[in-house]
C-alpha cells in the first residue's frame, strides 16, 4: 500500500473530494452548527493544517487537532474547562476500514497530544462508526458521555493511565515495570520495520513518513534461548550496523527507538516447532520485514525461531541516538561475555538511556 501521512494546509486540499461526502452529511449546517463546509473554509482561510495520508487512488484519511480551553457540554451533564487536545476530525475513506491504518492515524494524535502535555485528549463520534469506536476504545478512549448533536464523546486522560495492556496505555509506559532490554535488529530489517526512528523528534517531520502499516510491529528472529521479555515490558531497538565501511560499528550501531512487548511466541526450540507454519502466518499477519517464502525458509532451517509483537511507543530521533561506544563506556554493555539481547536493565537504567536519547522521561513513565 504505497501512500504516507503528511501535514498539509486547508487551502492545500479538495474539499469537492467524494471522500469528504459522509462529513457533509453527518455535519450539515443548522441553527445549531455551521456545518462541515462552513467550518472547513474557515479553516482554510486561518491558514490551519491537518494530518492527510495520500495514496494513488487519493485521499484515504484526514485528522485534525485543536487544542482547547473550554467546558465540554455533555446531555449526562458537563465537564469543566481546562487544556484538552480535541481530535476535531477523524475520517477514513472506506478502502481502509478495518485496516490498520486507523492505528497509525490515532497514535500520531496520541503522540501529539503527549508532547502537548495536556491532561486530556478527546474526540466526538456518532454511534454509527463502530469500527473507529472499536480502535478508540482498544487505545483506552472512555465513552464520557454523548454532545447535544447525539455524538458519543471519547476521552483519554494522563490521569488514571489504564497499564493493562500497551494499547490502552499508549503513549505511556507504566512506571512499575520490573527490567528492560535490547532488541538487536539489522540495519536492513530496522530501516524498514521502523522507518521513522530516524528523523528529528517533530510530529511535522514524523509525518513525512508511512505508518499506513500502523504501530503494531512483529520481529522474527533466531536467539538461542527463551527472551527474558514479558508483556508490558519497555525494550530498546537496538540498530546493528552491518555494512562495511571505514567507520567503527562501535559508533553507527545504536538505539534508535523504544516499544513496549504485547506478546512472545517461541516458534521452534532446538529444531521442535511448537506451532504449524500456517498459524505463523495467521499470527504475523503483514506486520513482519518477511515475506511468506523467507518466512518459510526461516521455518523450516532455522533451529531456534521466535516471535516478538511489539507496540511502537517512540523514537530518539537525528541526533538523539544512543550509539554502542555511550552504552558501552557507561556500563550498560556488556561486551563478548554476554549476548545483547540477555542483558536486563533495571528502571533507573532504562530512564538514563531514555534521557541520553534527549527523551523528556517525566512526560513518557508517569504515575
Amino acid at each position: 500500500m504505497a501512500g504516507k501521512f503528511l501535514l498539509k494546509k486547508f487551502s492545500e486540499i479538495d474539499l469537492s473530494d467524494p471522500f469528504f461526502d459522509s462529513l457533509k452529511e453527518d455535519y450539515p449546517a443548522d441553527a445549531n452548527n455551521i456545518g462541515f463546509e462552513r467550518w472547513f473554509a474557515k479553516k482554510a482561510d486561518a491558514g490551519s493544517t491537518a494530518l492527510v495520508f495520500d495514496d494513488d487512488i487519493g485521499l484515504g484519511a484526514f485528522v485534525c487537532l485543536k487544542e482547547e480551553y473550554e467546558a465540554i457540554e455533555l446531555t449526562e451533564g458537563s465537564l469543566p474547562a481546562f487544556p484538552r487536545l480535541k481530535i476535531s476530525t477523524l475520517r477514513l475513506a472506506e478502502r481502509y476500514r478495518g485496516q490498520r491504518l486507523g492505528e497509525g492515524a490515532i497514535g500520531l494524535a496520541l503522540w501529539k497530544w503527549q508532547k502537548s502535555k495536556t491532561q486530556d485528549i478527546y474526540v466526538t463520534v456518532f454511534d454509527k462508526h463502530e469500527l473507529l469506536i472499536e480502535q478508540l476504545t482498544r487505545f483506552g478512549f472512555q465513552l464520557a458521555g454523548h454532545n447535544r448533536n447525539g455524538e458519543c464523546v471519547y476521552i483519554k486522560s494522563r490521569l488514571g493511565v489504564d497499564y493493562s495492556d500497551p494499547y490502552k496505555s499508549f503513549p505511556f509506559i507504566n512506571p512499575a515495570f520490573h527490567k528492560a532490554g535490547y532488541l538487536i535488529v539489522n540495519d536492513v530489517y530496522h530501516d524498514t520495520l521502523f522507518p521513522y526512528s530516524e528523523l528529528s523528534r517533530t510530529l511535522q517531520e514524523s509525518v513525512a513518513l508511512s505508518v499506513a502499516n500502523g504501530l503494531c510491529k512483529i520481529y522474527v528472529g533466531s536467539q538461542y534461548s527463551r527472551p527474558h521479555y514479558q508483556i508490558g515490558e519497555p525494550i530498546l531497538i537496538y540498530r546493528r550496523h552491518t555494512k562495511q565501511d571505514a567507520h567503527k560499528p562501535r559508533y553507527k550501531s545504536c538505539l534508535t527507538s523504544y516499544c513496549i512487548v504485547n506478546d512472545v511466541i517461541m516458534v521452534k526450540t532446538n529444531n521442535r516447532c511448537h506451532i504449524s507454519f500456517e498459524e505463523l502466518k495467521a499470527r504475523i499477519g503483514n506486520k513482519s520485514v518477511f515475506d511468506e517464502r523467507e518466512m518459510r525458509t526461516k521455518y523450516d532451517y532455522d533451529k531456534n525461531l521466535v516471535v516478538i509483537e511489539m507496540l511502537y511507543y517512540d523514537y530518539f530521533g537525528a541526533g538523539n541516538n544512543v550509539n554502542m561506544d555511550w552504552l558501552d563506556k557507561n556500563g550498560f554493555w556488556s561486551g563478548a561475555n554476554e549476548y545483547p539481547a540477555n542483558i536486563q536493565l533495571n528502571p533507573e537504567q532504562f530512564r538514563v538511556i531514555l534521557r541520553e536519547g534527549n527523551v523528556d522521561v517525566s512526560n513518557v513513565i508517569i504515575n
